[in-house]
């Protein structure tokens, strides 16, 4: 079924959405919940959250892309759960992923004037698109959907450590660009 068919049956107040998202999109939230939160039980439970999020919020929303949409919600409800558990001490998943990008992202003094802005997504955004598409999918998968570096390097046919390097050249890229528009790292 088509993205818009589905979106319609949101709407319409089917309960056919669900099934109908979960038979397209299911693997997608499942894979990325996972890379996240590294717990079966977890990643069920958010991408259920998921789908319950998409119930609500359609309408009012029309997301223009399904895919991104229902990645949004499910990334950042996992990104919650972890944060949540790792605060009691479970587990430490992601905690890789968010210290390697510490030194490239604001300081947390100015975080939230700098999202509230828009400014950190435009720029980021920018940035992203000055990239080769092979770096840029590299550092959206990495650092967006969390994929492991041992995961990427054997897609690339490269050695982790050689993957590693290349992303912390892309990081220092990162940092560099947001100095260089007056972000404070």
């Amino acid at each position: 079924m088509e993205d818009i068919q589905i979106i319609d049956l949101y709407w319409a107040r089917d309960e056919g959405a669900i099934r109908e998202t979960d038979s397209k999109y299911g693997g997608f939230c499942h894979r990325l919940a996972m890379n996240i939160l590294h717990s079966f039980q977890d990643s069920e439970e958010c991408v259920s959250d998921t789908y319950g999020r998409c119930w609500d919020t359609m309408p009012p929303q029309r997301p223009g892309s399904l895919r991104a949409y229902l990645g949004t919600i499910v990334r950042n409800l996992s990104i919650s759960r972890y944060r949540a558990f790792h605060a009691q001490k479970r587990f430490s998943g992601a905690e890789v992923l968010l210290s390697e990008l510490a030194d490239c992202v604001p300081a947390p003094e100015n975080v939230q004037r700098t999202v509230e802005s828009g400014e950190l997504g435009e720029l980021i955004s920018r940035w992203l698109e000055g990239l080769g598409a092979e770096d840029r999918a590299l550092f959206i998968r990495r650092y967006w959907a969390g994929e492991a570096v041992k995961e990427l390097a054997g897609e690339l046919g490269q050695r982790p450590n050689a993957v590693t390097k290349r992303l912390l050249r892309l990081r220092e890229s990162l940092r560099k660009s947001l100095e260089r528009e007056g972000i404070s790292v």
